[in-house]
Parts: structure tokens; C-alpha cells; sequence
């Protein structure tokens, strides 16, 4: 887990995650949607570590994050009770917009999954993209 205290926008996160039973198929190896999952969690997290509680925001401005576009390539698979590595790096900030390179990487290193993710700010009272709020994410300007 990444250092809150030392933790700025634009610096590469990492969050911990391991492999059970309910990510995987029968075979014990994991499923692949479980992998967007584990980026879900990640972008979470380091939004929650830059201090943004995405409840509060989304009742205060009626603004949330939603997974615009996603490119993944599946390099090698997870096996259950893996230990994992999930990174988070900002590679771009439009008005609207921030794209994403997510890995993922088992704890001796080897690299699994390779991602680029954009997500889009949405105003959810009428599902329309909306510029960012300058304040909203600290130290990460278009």
C-alpha cells in the first residue's frame, strides 16, 4: 500500500490484493472480469488516499467517475491465493477526463496484466460528461 503522507496525484499508487476463490472459474484461475474489478478497487483507493471520499462528492456536486474506455492486455494469469499488485499512474488529464496505466503484478513481479483505462466525470442526474472541478482531485490540473 502506498504512503498516504507522501502521496501526491500524479505519483504511481499500488494496492495490495489477493486472489480467493470467488474471483476465480472452477479451475482456481482467475476470471477475467475479476481483473477490472481489481482496477476498480485500485482507482478507488487512490482517490481515497489523495483524500476524496467519492460518496460525499457525488451527494455534494452529483459528479462521479465512470469508465470511459478500457484497453487491457492479459499477459499471464492469476492463480488463486496470488498476491497481487495493482498500480495506478494519471498518463493524461483532459477537461472531462483522466487516462489511466494500470498493471498488474503478482508478488514475485511478473507483470499480468497491462491496462489503459479512461474515465469520464459525469454529471449522474443527467448521465452527460462534465468538466472537471479544478479543486476536486488536488495537484492534478488539465
Amino acid at each position: 500500500m502506498s504512503d498516504t503522507s507522501q502521496l501526491n496525484a500524479t505519483a504511481p499508487f499500488e494496492w495490495p490484493v489477493r486472489v480467493y476463490w470467488e474471483d476465480t472459474d472452477a479451475g482456481g484461475v482467475v476470471y477475467h472480469a475479476s481483473y477490472l474489478r481489481f482496477m476498480e478497487r485500485a482507482r478507488s483507493e487512490w482517490l481515497r488516499a489523495l483524500g476524496i471520499n467519492q460518496s460525499e462528492v457525488k451527494e455534494s456536486t452529483g459528479l462521479a467517475f465512470l469508465v470511459r474506455e478500457m484497453q487491457i492486455d492479459f499477459l499471464r494469469a492469476a492463480l488463486l491465493d496470488d498476491e497481487l499488485a495493482v498500480s495506478v499512474e494519471v498518463k493524461e488529464r483532459r477537461a472531462a477526463s483522466i487516462l489511466f496505466a494500470q498493471t498488474i503484478r503478482r508478488a514475485d513481479g511478473a507483470e499480468l496484466i497491462r491496462a489503459k483505462v479512461r474515465v469520464a466525470c459525469v454529471d449522474v442526474r443527467r448521465m452527460r460528461p462534465v468538466q472537471i472541478p479544478a479543486d476536486l482531485i488536488p495537484g492534478l490540473s488539465p
